[in-house]
């Protein structure tokens, strides 16, 4: 099938052929004829299968017609967890109204500027896209009106919940008109996230892409077993002298083990950023423009902040820390092996991680390769569950993973030590 199988506008497809779009992903074969007839829809799709599309191209076919409501007002609203992925989401929207006549697209996001945010509001516009706590913000300062809103879309609805957005979600789609037609968007359905849906959706189509129908059999998945922090640091600086490694991402569990790790990686002469929520907003789009640039090699990110990067040179993922979940060590490595490319996603895991991986590999149905470096092996079988009570490692040593800062820079790791200030 291609995407002029899907009874889409002249205009939009004259888009997507420009764009290189020929063969829709399946998320976007079984979603956009839903949304063409008008269905609501709750969709679980994983990232990298092309679901920015799926959600996005049907709807701005709405505006192909003119508005039935007059106003300057959004008629497409779209509802995302990040500034990253709010951007992303604006960027491949307005390249898929590109031919669309009198079409504006406006994102708005905490940590901006309110004076341009004001002017963008202020002028006729059709589709905005925005994280839920900015967009509260401006309702309540009376500079949004959401009454000619037609289509609103939830997408990764399940990192919303997580962030505590439920309450300005529900406060949102209030203020919009009840005949709205609603799209929810998740890695998973189920819990708070199948609960929403019920409250805010109206017999929806539900459509689930499993992980064998994504791309991330594209991406190589190796697993190296880890003893303690040294052994992470050490494998780590080997793993970044592959030559094949153009550009990486390292995740790490929290926005200070970002900032530490990359004092680490400047003490063994290995130049790095990092990018997390704590940032100031400014230094991290200059930051995201230097990543596409090509100018930063390696990035230390947190879950938060790499949601929404597209950066099709990122070759190499690795989880410095293992994910909390599942779903979220998906939308990691699917930052690389993007757009048919392949990539490769390297974890360290320790001897308390074993049921993690586990879950991991039945999640995705893929199995991690055991790897390991001649002379840098761990000193541990892991393919031998611990036994029922075993204690390895003190979860205090290890569950926090840059151990002792004092006694770290004794060794080297800290002697740039940054301020307050500076981070």
């Amino acid at each position: 099938m291609s995407f002029k199988n899907l009874d889409l506008p002249r205009e939009i497809l004259q888009a997507l052929d420009e764009a290189g779009y020929v063969t829709p992903t399946p998320i976007q074969e079984q979603a956009i004829p839903e949304v063409l007839k008008g269905s609501d829809l709750r969709a679980s799709a994983q990232t990298g299968t092309g679901k920015t599309a799926a959600f996005m191209v049907p709807s701005l076919a709405r505006l192909v017609k003119p508005a039935k409501t007059k106003g300057i007002g959004p008629r497409i609203l779209v509802l995302v967890p990040t500034r990253e992925l709010a951007m992303q989401v604006a960027k491949e929207t307005i390249k898929y109204s590109k031919f669309l006549p009198k079409t504006k697209t406006v994102c708005i996001f905490g940590g901006a500027s309110y004076q341009l945010q004001n002017r963008d509001l202020s002028r006729p516009f059709e589709i905005l896209v925005g994280t839920p706590g900015r967009i509260i913000d401006h309702m309540e300062r009376g500079r949004l009106d959401l009454s000619r809103v037609e289509v609103v879309i939830l997408d990764e609805a399940d990192r919303m919940l997580d962030m505590g957005f439920i309450k300005p979600v529900e406060k949102i789609c209030a203020a919009t008109p009840k005949e709205r037609q609603t799209l929810l968007f998740s890695a998973t359905l189920k819990g708070a996230v199948l609960a929403l849906s019920k409250r805010l959706l109206t017999d929806p189509v539900e459509i689930s892409v499993s992980m064998q129908m994504t791309n991330q059999e594209s991406i190589e998945q190796h697993l190296y077993p880890v003893d303690n922090l040294a052994h992470k640091y050490n494998l780590l600086e080997h793993l970044l002298q592959d030559s094949k490694l153009e550009q990486a991402i390292i995740f790490t569990a929290t926005k200070r083990h970002a900032d530490e790790l990359v004092d680490v990686l400047h003490e063994r002469g290995i130049d790095s950023s990092a990018l997390h929520g704590g940032m100031h907003q400014n230094k991290r789009t200059k930051t995201i423009k230097r990543l596409r640039s090509g100018e930063i090699r390696v990035l230390v990110a947190t879950d938060v902040a790499a949601r929404g990067l597209d950066v099709l040179t990122i070759s190499h993922v690795i989880n410095f820390d293992l994910p909390m979940s599942s779903e979220d060590y998906v939308h990691r490595i699917g930052r690389t092996g993007r757009a048919g490319e392949t990539g490769v996603a390297h974890s360290f895991a320790g001897r308390n991680d074993f049921r993690t991986v586990k879950d991991i590999e039945k999640f995705t149905g893929q199995k991690m390769n055991l790897a390991a470096i001649p002379g840098m092996e761990a000193k541990f079988d892991f393919t031998v569950p611990p036994k029922a009570g075993e204690r390895e490692r003190p979860k205090k040593s290890f569950g926090k993973p840059y151990g002792n800062r004092n006694n770290d820079k004794k060794k080297g790791f800290f002697s740039r030590r940054r301020t307050q200030k500076t981070r």
